[in-house]
């Protein structure tokens, strides 16, 4: 070495020992934060450079023996002897740099806005992927770069995240000198323990995002136990949080990581065999402070998607698998690209995986508990059943979410799925029973339509429950009327199950409806016919007015049992029990005005005419109009006053 780079070696190792940290901290009595800083954000600008001019020119004149390269706090205590001239101050200059660097970027953090990041349901990596910059495509590091001009050029060429909320996690001019350090000690074969200080720095930040955005650290057990109404709100919230922690925490630290350590040699020369297996990468740092954030973040949704399977978690699971599906190609952005950090994505992936499966299995889950719902006891008055109205609502949900289920429900219905319930009732003549095939019908649409059919044929077990053959026909018909008004009232879902199903639909209400009206009043109207009230031969022929009385009597106690009864019925749709009286009183009231008009005069012209006619047209018309009303009819006198 010749007289010049001698004195110029000596003048470096002058600029260096004035900031040895380790003197300074002991001739102090306390630790860097008691002792002035090169990079403090508002210091000597000059020193600092100058500083950094000293580093490079150790570097460039006494260069590092590999035994030298280590830990710098440890090895600087050592002194000279463990590299030669002037590695000991490299060793004091690489210590200082690991404190400036741990410095400036715990000092100069600013704080994010989360509560603006919870909303980020809109934001998409999507739409600025096609023009994003690859590495490939990115300058090599300059290593004599100024302070000043590092971050100018990483800004300008990291543009893949910036198309979803890419934060500033520390001012430009603190970036920049966090480069200019990590370049340095990188250079000089302390990159991995500046990425050691990063990540130790950044690791508590990222975890104190995701607790203000409202990640529990949660484990599968803690997730499982919880009662579905408390995890269906964690799931509402865990959406926006991950939303807000993969678009605008992530993706900001990303950001980060890649402005300070891209394209700089990370990886010690004296690594062990072990760790060259996995060499450390610039996103090394990265994957260190955001690992564990991530896999608790995605945690959450793996205990979803491995525990228990009940219908009523469906629709939260397929937000919850939507969700997810929508984070992804942010998640492959962000993490697919780094070997340090790629399982983060593949974890994912396998989430959605099993979150689809989840779906699945709870749709077969729901038709089986609708194939095996008890038949317990009959519902009072024949009214919709509870099953009925969960099912068809269940559907209709179903059908908002064809998006999603058409793309996961691949296999129509099974033969097994139809013999589900052993010893069930129904399952002899459910293994009988054709499931309806339409032309180009989805698997998730054949689904559907196997749901109904299922319900079907658990609701004529339920009315097989009813003494009553008439109530049994009037429970059939409000039910199968409330489900094909549910298919009506639902485009999708119509859609789903075709006219021709629904047209199936339709005539077994109208067969419901007609077996109703014939059992429960064909007795009723058989008192208005003419047969056996005549008689003939000699004197006597004519009406048998005791035959006639005896009809009367039978008609009024009919009628005011199928009254009492029917009253206590119920038929909730408006329109339906409108239509059912009108069509009552269409047979009932002609029918009674005809006999009466032919028969009234051999009464009135006995006794007591008023213990036989009981009532006029007007009074039935009133009395239909009680019916099916669910309550036992007001009483009150209906009869007109004979006379």
């Amino acid at each position: 070495m010749d007289g010049s780079a001698v004195a110029e070696l000596e003048a470096a190792e002058r600029v260096v020992m004035r900031w040895d940290s380790s003197s300074a901290s002991a001739s102090a009595g306390g630790g860097a934060g008691d002792e002035p800083m090169l990079f403090d954000g508002g210091g000597d600008r000059a020193e600092a450079e100058r500083f950094l001019r000293a580093v490079d020119d150790l570097r460039r004149l006494a260069p590092p023996s590999p035994a030298a390269v280590g830990s710098p706090r440890r090895l600087s205590s050592s002194g000279s002897s463990a590299g030669g001239a002037g590695s000991g101050a490299v060793q004091v200059a690489m210590a200082r740099l690991e404190d400036e660097f741990r410095h400036v970027l715990s000092s100069r953090a600013l704080d994010i806005e989360i509560e603006a990041l919870a909303d980020l349901s809109s934001l998409s990596i999507n739409s600025d992927r096609s023009n994003s910059a690859s590495s490939a495509d990115l300058p090599p590091p300059d290593e004599d770069d100024s302070v000043s001009s590092t971050i100018g050029r990483r800004s300008s060429a990291y543009r893949s995240l910036r198309s979803i909320r890419e934060i500033d996690l520390l001012p430009d001019d603190a970036v920049a000198d966090l480069r200019a350090i990590a370049s340095r000690m990188a250079a000089a074969g302390y990159g991995r323990e500046c990425a050691q200080v990063y990540a130790s720095v950044r690791k508590p930040a990222v975890d104190a995002s995701l607790r203000r955005l409202g990640v529990e650290r949660l484990s599968i057990g803690d997730v499982q136990r919880l009662e579905w109404d408390a995890l269906e709100a964690k799931i509402r919230r865990w959406i926006r949080a991950a939303r807000a922690a993969v678009r605008g925490v992530f993706a900001s630290e990303r950001r980060l990581c890649f402005h300070i350590f891209h394209d700089l040699p990370i990886s010690s020369s004296t690594i062990s065999a072990a760790a060259a297996a996995t060499p450390a990468t610039h996103d090394t740092p990265f994957a260190e402070a955001v690992k564990g954030a991530a896999l608790q973040l995605f945690g959450f949704a793996e205990a979803i998607s491995i525990g228990r399977r009940s219908p009523e978690k469906l629709f939260k699971i397929i937000d919850l698998h939507d969700a997810l599906s929508d984070l992804l190609p942010d998640v492959s952005d962000i993490f697919a690209a780094s070997k340090a950090a790629e399982s983060i994505y593949v974890q994912a992936v396998e989430i959605r995986s099993r979150l689809a499966d989840a779906v699945r299995g709870i749709l077969s889950e729901f038709e089986n508990a609708v194939l095996r719902d008890p038949l317990k006891t009959a519902v009072p008055g024949g009214t919709i059943h509870p099953l009925t109205r969960y099912v068809m609502n269940y559907s209709s949900l179903i059908c908002d979410y064809k998006a999603t289920l058409s793309e996961l429900i691949v296999s129509r219905p099974s033969a097994s799925a139809r013999l589900a319930a052993e010893g069930n009732e129904l399952a002899p003549s459910l293994a009988e029973m054709e499931l309806p095939e339409l032309e180009n019908q989805s698997p998730l649409a054949a689904h559907i339509v196997w749901i109904i059919v299922v319900l079907e044929h658990n609701l004529e077990g339920k009315a097989s429950l009813y003494k009553d053959l008439a109530l049994s026909h009037l429970f059939m018909m409000n039910n199968v009327h409330y489900i094909v008004h549910k298919v009506k009232d639902s485009p999708d879902l119509w859609g789903m199950i075709g006219d021709d199903y629904l047209k199936r639909l339709t005539g077994k209400f109208t067969v419901a409806a007609t077996n109703y009206q014939r059992t429960a009043w064909l007795k009723i109207l058989n008192c208005l016919r003419d047969e056996g009230l005549h008689v003939s031969g000699g004197f006597s022929s004519g009406i048998s007015k005791s035959a006639l009385r005896e009809r009367f009597k039978s008609f009024n106690a009919a009628f005011e049992e199928a009254h009492r009864v029917q009253s206590g019925w119920c038929v909730p749709d408006n329109q339906l029990r409108e239509e059912l009286r009108i069509s009552i009183a269409e047979k009932l009231l002609p029918a009674y005005r005809s006999f009466l008009g032919r028969f009234r005069h051999h009464i009135e012209n006995g006794k007591h005419p008023e213990l036989y006619i009981k009532y006029s047209v007007e009074d039935l018309e009133i009395a239909v109009g009680d019916l099916f009303e669910g309550v036992p009819p007001s009483p009150h006198n209906r009869r007109r006053s004979h006379g």
